[in-house]
């Protein structure tokens, strides 16, 4: 049941991840691009926290806490970007 639902998971978190980086790829304007990147990190934070509980080993859940930390720096300095046009002041 376990390998059914994890599997299940993999599909449905895979989908999302093609889905925001079509999005990525295709946005109109420069938010939609960063939104898209957002919920594309987010979606390899999921994927590599499944890998983690399938394999049973803690350095996914590791890697997905670096990748979440890491994100949303970049979220924020893209944010800062679109907004005032520096990210340094």
């Amino acid at each position: 049941m376990l390998n059914l639902a994890l599997t299940l998971a993999f599909a449905l978190v895979g989908g999302a991840f093609a889905l925001s980086f079509l999005r990525l790829l295709k946005g109109p304007d420069a938010a939609d691009r960063i939104l898209a990147l957002d919920t594309l990190y987010i979606n390899a934070i999921a994927l590599l926290v499944l890998l983690g509980i399938h394999l049973a080993s803690p350095l996914y859940f590791e890697a997905a806490l670096l990748i979440a930390l890491m994100g949303f720096v970049g979220t924020v300095a893209l944010a800062k970007f679109l907004l005032r046009g520096d990210i340094i002041e």
